[in-house]
């Protein structure tokens, strides 16, 4: 439906104005007409995330997966909503399904990375860290997060050379 695409690409371009009252506005006089759509309510989730409101986030993200449970950007935002309520296992069934539907997303990579870091998996968690940095060599976050596994894993040098790259000061052990 053509009429979806603009509606989400309006909403696109109100969240990257920061525009977000009108963006969901928008998006609440969408859904009684299009609530199949699970897109519209990945949307909804990914602007409760960005203002912090993270039991409204998960309930329209669940709804969206509910509609669309093969849905690579639903699995990703479920897995990060997840990841920041320190469920670090079960973030990792949804960022794992996530980068099985969009392989090479450096920020799921990223968040996936991370995630096998804070489990114990340090070495696996550096390897998907180190790929997503690949991907994407001028991230701050994927070389703050990589810093920090390489700092953790003994290798301070290494992470240490990375935070000076993004101008953080090295840590000292």
């Amino acid at each position: 439906m053509d009429i979806l695409k603009s509606i989400i690409q309006q909403v696109e371009n109100l969240k990257s104005q920061q525009n977000f009252d009108q963006a969901i506005k928008i998006l609440e006089e969408s859904i009684p007409k299009y609530n199949d759509d699970y897109r519209l309510y990945e949307e909804i989730a990914d602007i409760y995330l960005y203002q912090g409101k993270m039991q409204k986030a998960q309930k329209a993200i669940d709804f969206a997966l509910n509609i669309n449970g093969e849905s690579a950007t639903g699995n990703y935002l479920k897995g990060f909503i997840l990841l920041t309520k320190n469920k670090i296992e079960e973030s990792i069934f949804f960022l794992e399904k996530s980068n099985k539907l969009m392989p090479n997303n450096s920020e799921v990579l990223r968040n996936l990375g991370w995630a096998y870091h804070l489990t114990g998996s340090t070495q696996r968690g550096i390897s998907i860290l180190k790929r997503a940095l690949i991907i994407s060599p001028e991230d701050r976050l994927i070389t703050e997060d990589l810093a920090m596994a390489l700092i953790g894993s003994g290798q301070i040098i290494a992470g240490n050379e990375l935070l000076k790259k993004i101008g953080k000061e090295p840590i000292m052990i």
